[in-house]
């Protein structure tokens, strides 16, 4: 991770959040909450979960001349010198005429809306009111790593290790005893108990302040509340965002059935960790026929198309009102797959969309467990982004490792599952169930389309970079673009995404990694060039370091991408689409043929997501300690996957051949 906090998923979010729906939310949680017990939570902080939220600073909104000159300097080097000159006097004409109208109805606009930041609303909408399906265009998925000890991957096991480590998180965070998400730019003196006892009796009005000024940075958590008993519920034009924490079951799905049993008990507390096993391998015995038409198919579906047909079974019957209820309000999904994913490509197409059969996409998140114990998160983006997933990620994986619920030799209890789990069952009309074959085959089509890529490339990583003095960040950049002009000859657009959250109501911001130091650097290192290996070290430390002040400035909310989409939205509202916008420059940065994120995290086995367009990439990648690797995505009408990282290898191994030379020197 890089700056306050890297995303670690592709870019696609947006919703309006609100402080006081936070507060609300977790009031309704206290009101059945009556008594609790230290195995029900994964830690106990001595700072109240949401204490430094109220004081966190606003997201700035940058200069318009700044944002203007930021701009242009990502359209140079994907620009010829002839259309990067009209661009050039599109955009100074737009800065000292509509672009400064738009700009200060934007800053007269923040000023009434002191409770969120400026990007907020706008960049919910836009996903909330994106009609295309939400399973490869939104949805992204993280592997969990195996468990070391390889009994504990047994289905079962893992499946309810998982839910109670889940359902720990959710009373740890709801009862304000997670510890604040803050990024320590100097642990040493910040991330001590000393520090947090004295932030801990600061008033919430200056906290963050006072941490701010110890070099640690809160990060926003307002989108914490929408991690559990949360749904994207289908509507006709925009869909709704809809949290319900009165539920205390969990939505399992296994072969296009959907069962529920309470993990929270009537006095508030985790139903035993026993009795979560019996219903689990209850559900796992259960080999009731897989049903002709699973619903699951539906939540894939263009968003309008499922908005219609929901609304055919909620009408249909006080049956089906109650069991989309249900679905909607449960904690979280379970999904019980009766796959074993086998290698690299097998894992990112049963993960990143699967058998829809077995799914849920429109929940908050869901927990696909295979047979083979292969475990990942795959989550519904338009409620928030990947630091909260993230959170959630590494707290469950943490607490199953060191305080697993269950053991190979535990027991199920005695209980008898039947009268705990309820399988749920929907009064089907005939126009439904044609609706659902539809969404079957708009759903195999679509996904049999995706190519499949990964490498792990085991001579170099993070620690052989850092003695070079190097990012390993940028150097990752830099490869994809040095094999995206190998290959093409072209400079491709590339978004990286980096968090906000040190603001209040912070998103992200759009990292432009292609540069021109990138294009230098990569030109230099093409075979036919005469670059002496001298100046091929000296261009890619001007890469890394280009890379690390963009990084900082996309943190700190300094970039241009979320800024001139507020003020393109502004326009849209007034009926006007100034010339900048209407530039075919403008969409040409932003047609994303090289759409990357990393993935380097310690729990995190692998991850991918789909292209953003039918012609890019989607590139997932880590950087160890020890290694570098990738998982690419594509399809037919874009580059050959395989082919990309091909080249993406022979690149890495020139830039590690040039770094070990001149170390050596």
């Amino acid at each position: 991770m890089a700056g306050i906090q890297r995303l670690v998923t592709a870019e696609h979010l947006r919703s309006n959040l609100r402080c006081l729906q936070v507060a609300s939310s977790w009031r309704a949680f206290q009101s059945f909450r009556k008594s609790s017990t230290s195995s029900d939570y994964i830690q106990d902080s001595i700072v109240p979960t949401m204490h430094f939220q109220h004081s966190l600073p606003r997201l700035p909104i940058p200069k318009l001349s700044y944002t203007c000159r930021r701009y242009l300097k990502s359209q140079e080097p994907v620009l010829t010198p002839e259309v990067y000159a009209a661009t050039k006097k599109i955009v100074q004409d737009f800065e000292k005429g509509e672009g400064n109208s738009l700009n200060s109805q934007l800053i007269a606009q923040n000023k009434r809306n002191k409770h969120t930041s400026y990007i907020s609303g706008p960049w919910f909408d836009m996903y909330l009111e994106s009609r295309a399906s939400i399973v490869l265009n939104f949805n992204p998925y993280m592997a969990y790593k195996f468990d070391e000890r390889p009994e504990y991957n047994d289905q079962l096991i893992r499946s309810s290790n998982i839910v109670v480590s889940a359902m720990r998180l959710m009373k740890t965070l709801r009862e304000g005893k997670l510890e604040p998400e803050v990024y320590h730019l100097n642990p040493k003196k910040s991330d001590t108990e000393s520090f947090r006892k004295i932030a801990r009796w600061m008033p919430q009005s200056i906290a963050a302040y006072y941490a701010i000024l110890n070099k640690a940075f809160p990060l926003d958590m307002s989108q914490y509340f929408r991690l559990f008993n949360s749904t994207r519920v289908p509507q006709i034009g925009r869909d709704e965002l809809v949290t319900d924490d009165s539920g205390r079951h969990l939505l399992v799905v296994r072969n296009g059935h959907y069962y529920t049993f309470d993990v929270i008990d009537q006095d508030g507390s985790i139903v035993s960790p026993a009795d979560i096993q019996a219903n689990l391998q209850y559900i796992l015995n259960d080999n009731t026929p897989r049903p002709d038409a699973p619903v699951g198919y539906l939540t894939a579906e263009n968003r309008d198309v499922w908005a219609n047909v929901r609304t055919k079974i909620v009408d249909t019957s006080e049956n089906n009102a109650q069991v989309m209820k249900m679905i909607d309000s449960a904690v979280f999904c379970l999904c019980l797959d009766d796959t074993s994913p086998d290698g690299p490509e097998d894992m990112t197409r049963n993960m990143l969309y699967g058998d829809a059969a077995y799914r849920w996409f429109d929940k908050s998140f869901q927990i696909i467990v295979c047979k083979n114990g292969l475990m990942s998160v795959n989550f519904e983006h338009a409620w928030g982004d990947g630091v909260a997933v993230l959170r959630l990620f590494n707290e469950t994986f943490k607490d199953m490792n060191e305080r697993p619920a269950v053991s190979p030799s535990s027991q199920p209890s005695n209980t008898d599952p039947s009268q705990g789990v309820n399988r749920l069952t929907l009064d089907l009309e005939p126009g439904v169930s044609n609706a659902i074959n539809t969404a079957r085959d708009n759903y195999e089509a679509a996904t049999s389309k995706l190519c499949i890529d990964a490498y792990q490339h085991m001579d170099f990583g993070k620690n052989f970079l850092k003695t070079c003095k190097i990012s390993p960040d940028s150097v990752m950049q830099l490869s994809f673009q040095m094999a995206y002009l190998r290959m093409t000859g072209q400079v491709g657009a590339t978004y990286e995404s980096c968090s906000t959250a040190a603001f209040k109501h912070g998103r992200t911001e759009t990292l432009r990694s292609a540069t021109q130091e990138t294009t230098r650097c990569s030109q230099a290192f093409l075979k036919d060039s005469s670059a002496s290996l001298e100046e091929k070290r000296r261009l890619l430390q001007e890469c890394s370091d280009i890379h690390n002040q963009l990084t900082k400035e996309a943190a700190m909310g300094q970039g241009w991408d979320r800024h001139l989409f507020a003020l393109r939205t502004l326009a849209a509202k007034e009926g006007k689409t100034p010339a900048i916008f209407a530039d075919p420059a403008y969409s040409f940065i932003n047609h994303i043929i090289l759409s990357t994120s990393t993935l380097s995290a310690p729990a995190v086995l692998a991850g991918g997501f789909a292209p953003v367009v039918p012609n890019g990439l989607g590139i997932g990648y880590t950087a160890l300690d020890d290694s570098v690797g990738c998982n690419i995505t594509s399809y037919p009408d874009s580059l050959n996957a395989s082919d990309f990282v091909a080249c993406l290898i022979d690149c890495w191994k020139d830039i590690q051949d040039v770094l070990s030379k001149t170390n050596k020197q």
